[in-house]
């Protein structure tokens, strides 16, 4: 806690509200932090604010998140901060897609084209992630590499994970599945991974072979980014090896995007995503094309 902050009342400590030059230091980190590595999630730059090296840190705890949480939503609708360097797939909403011709869904279709990243590659891919938080900050490279990511927020649910399962089944591909999971390092985390582990082989067909590897949070992570720890919860009885406890948003956003892109593109082909993006380039011309002959009633 940053002294210079604090003072000692009736024997105990309690924080002196920041001063508007202190305030508008904290603005300034969460600007350069973001500035540097976008998009992140609230709680992914309420770490990075922790660091005690900071001119303005903030305290490891739930107050110190909303005081994060406070100045990056204050930022945004000042107009400092684009909204588009936060991530939050918390909440969505849901739409219904029309249009005005068939040129213009054409047109708005040949957008969304993707040629297969994966086909000649000797496995299939999936990403699972304990939370929608860290879901958010890899969503984008996901998409690029063409695999599926599946947020399970916490222990999924059975039908989360049928369902997930089932679209692997029906695609007919009994190539060998990898699953890349990210999670928390505490008492629930490290179980989280096996209890999806457990669900995907018990649904999926007993042709496909799944390698299920958890990439992060790890002990070997936590030494070497000097992630910050918490003291595990007293009487939580769970994975006893387990003895400080580290939120998958403690890992920088840039590492943790570096890490599953290694991962992922080491699956795949050389040279096969640059492949791909020329296909892309020149089936969507095409589809352009078409989008004008039906505007023109052709």
């Amino acid at each position: 806690m940053n002294k210079k902050n604090t003072v000692y009342r009736a024997g105990t400590l309690k924080r002196v509200r920041r001063t508007k030059d202190e305030l508008e230091q904290l603005d300034q980190q969460i600007i350069d932090v973001l500035k540097a590595d976008h998009p992140q999630s609230v709680r992914h730059v309420f770490y990075r604010m922790t660091d005690p090296r900071l001119p303005q840190p903030v305290e490891k705890s739930d107050k110190g998140y909303r005081h994060v949480q406070d100045r990056c939503a204050k930022l945004r609708l000042s107009g400092r901060l684009p909204y588009s360097w936060i991530a939050d797939m918390s909440r969505r909403g849901y739409f219904t897609n029309t249009f005005s011709s068939a040129g213009d869904f054409v047109r708005r279709m040949a957008g969304l084209y993707r040629a297969d990243l994966w086909r000649d590659a000797d496995v299939q891919c999936e990403v699972w992630c304990e939370s929608r938080s860290i879901a958010s900050v890899i969503q984008d490279d996901c998409e690029e590499l063409a695999v599926n990511l599946f947020p399970c927020g916490g222990f999924a649910s059975l039908s989360f994970m049928y369902e997930a399962a089932k679209s692997i089944n029906q695609s007919g591909d009994t190539r060998p599945l990898h699953v890349f999971y990210v999670g928390d390092y505490d008492p629930a985390g490290v179980l989280i991974d096996q209890s999806v582990q457990k669900g995907l082989r018990e649904h999926l067909d007993v042709d496909t072979d799944l390698v299920f590897t958890r990439i992060g949070i790890n002990e070997e992570q936590i030494e070497i980014y000097d992630l910050p720890t918490k003291p595990r919860k007293a009487g939580d009885v769970r994975s006893q090896q387990v003895k400080s406890t580290v939120e998958a948003e403690a890992l920088p956003a840039h590492i943790l995007r570096e890490m599953l892109r290694e991962h992922i593109e080491a699956l795949l082909p050389q040279g096969a995503l640059e492949t791909v993006k020329v296909a892309e380039h020149s089936e969507r011309s095409h589809l352009e094309r078409m989008a004008r002959l039906l505007d023109a009633g052709v």
